[in-house]
Formats: structure tokens, C-alpha cells, sequence
């Protein structure tokens, strides 16, 4: 794909409503701050942060750092992300890619959003696999039991094609939250100081714990998923790039483009 300057980037972001005006509603941004300031384990996505982070100072990164209404009095409607500031999170996001690509260092990737963001993560991998970095795969079938709106059920650690691990379970890759499966590869990579990763790109809890366990950590978060960006304030995460992470798989190519040309990738 040819890659898009800054303001044509700009435009496909907003247009698709990858950026701009969000389909993520208001209310379901707040009462996941909420919950977060409550400490529930979900919506910490793995990390171990501070317990003075309250509900108004979430606001306040998630306003800084991702662009929603700064208006604590808007409780319903539509919400926003700031195309700039995503677009300002992918190019700090491909200056540490880039880096990796030149130290050629052991990198691990990993999605709670298979059927969304999956061929982004691919790409990177492929790109980095090509300059001589090593993409690290453990723990495949590792399983747990987790809660889901239907009771309980097996989860288990599969890698996509280049290498990007996301959950399986009753004959279907699943969305995640959880920190269990990066801490369980984490757990076995432990073993072997040489297998230790340099990296991780990854989101939600897959990115929560490797940030948590101290491994530079760069990927993207939706505005509802305030964890990444208040780890990236404490400095457990590197580069959170604020975006809508549910639209259609192939609208994330041009980001994906400009991410791999700033890196030197593409």
C-alpha cells in the first residue's frame, strides 16, 4: 500500500472513524473509568497501578492523551479521540519499532482484538521477522478457565500466522481483556534469561502485563481502555496509541503503512 502523508492519514482516520468522532458511546467511557478508579482487575488490564487515580484525573489523561470531551458534565452521547494525537502515538510508536529492527531484539505480539487489529500486528511481525528480529511464541496451548456473559469457559494461547498470540476457545478466536495469558507466557520465557523479550506490541491486558513485568511495551488502546494510557503516565507503558480498536480489519491498513514507513519498515 502506498504509504499516506500525515494530513491524508488525517482524513482516512477521522473519515472511518478510526479517530474523530467515535462510536464509543460516553457513558460506557465513564463508567469504565469508574470501574478502573475502583480498582476492578478487568478494567486494570494487569497492571499494578496507583491506588490515588480517581475518577477526575482519569479524565484528565484520557483528555490529554487520547482527546475525549473534557467536559466531566457530558455524561451521554458521542465521544472523541484526537486524530493528531493518534497519529503523534503511531509515529512514537514506529520510532521504538524501528529501533528493534535495528538492535534485532526478541519481541512478542498479542491481541485481545483478533478480528480487528490481527493483520496489523502481522505486518509488524513480518517486517521485523525481515530485518533479523526474533518474534517469541511461547506457552502455545497454554489454557485457563475464564468468565464470560455465558458462565465459564476454556480459554487457550494460539498464535496466528507471523506470530501473534490471541485466545481460542470453543472453535473461535475471542476478545480479551485479561493479563493471565501474557503473564503465562511471560511465566515460561522467565526461564531462559536468553528468551526474554526486548518488546512487546500488543494491547489490552496482553499489553497491561508485559508493561507491569517491566518490558518496554508499545500497542493501541480504545478511550474506554483508560489502563494503557494512565500505565503510560506512570511509565509502565511506552507508546499507547488512542483509537477506535472495533472498526473493519482492512480500515487499519494506511495507519498501518505510515506506522512501518516510520519505523523505517516499509
Amino acid at each position: 500500500m502506498t504509504v499516506p502523508t500525515r494530513a491524508e492519514l488525517r482524513a482516512h482516520l477521522v473519515r472511518t472513524m478510526i479517530s474523530g468522532e467515535i462510536a464509543t458511546p460516553r457513558q460506557n467511557n465513564l463508567l469504565h473509568y469508574r470501574r478502573m478508579a475502583m480498582r476492578n482487575p478487568y478494567y486494570l488490564l494487569g497492571m499494578d497501578l496507583k491506588p490515588t487515580w480517581n475518577e477526575r484525573e482519569i479524565l484528565r489523561v484520557m483528555v490529554e492523551r487520547v482527546g475525549v470531551n473534557p467536559d466531566p458534565m457530558h455524561l451521554y452521547g458521542d465521544d472523541t479521540i484526537d486524530p493528531d494525537l493518534t497519529i503523534d502515538a503511531i509515529e512514537a510508536m514506529g520510532e521504538r519499532i524501528g529501533l528493534a529492527a535495528r538492535r534485532r531484539e526478541r519481541v512478542v505480539l498479542a491481541t485481545g482484538h483478533p478480528a480487528t487489529l490481527t493483520p496489523v500486528y502481522q505486518a509488524i511481525s513480518r517486517a521485523l521477522t525481515a530485518r533479523g528480529c526474533t518474534v517469541l511464541t511461547p506457552a502455545a496451548g497454554w489454557s485457563y478457565e475464564t468468565e464470560t456473559g455465558y458462565g465459564y469457559e476454556d480459554r487457550e494461547i494460539v498464535y496466528a500466522p507471523e506470530g501473534v498470540a490471541m485466545l481460542e476457545g470453543q472453535g473461535r478466536t475471542h476478545h480479551t481483556h485479561d493479563a493471565a495469558p501474557m503473564e503465562a507466557m511471560l511465566a515460561e520465557l522467565a526461564r531462559d534469561s536468553e528468551s526474554w523479550p526486548d518488546l512487546a506490541i500488543a494491547d489490552h491486558g496482553w499489553a497491561g502485563a508485559a508493561g507491569q513485568a517491566g518490558i518496554d511495551t508499545v500497542g493501541f488502546a480504545d478511550c474506554n481502555d483508560p489502563a494503557l494510557f494512565v500505565g503510560a503516565e506512570e511509565g509502565k507503558i511506552d507508546v499507547a496509541v488512542p483509537l477506535d480498536d472495533g472498526v473493519s480489519a482492512q480500515h487499519y491498513a494506511p495507519m498501518t503503512a505510515y506506522l512501518l514507513d516510520r519505523a523505517g519498515l516499509a
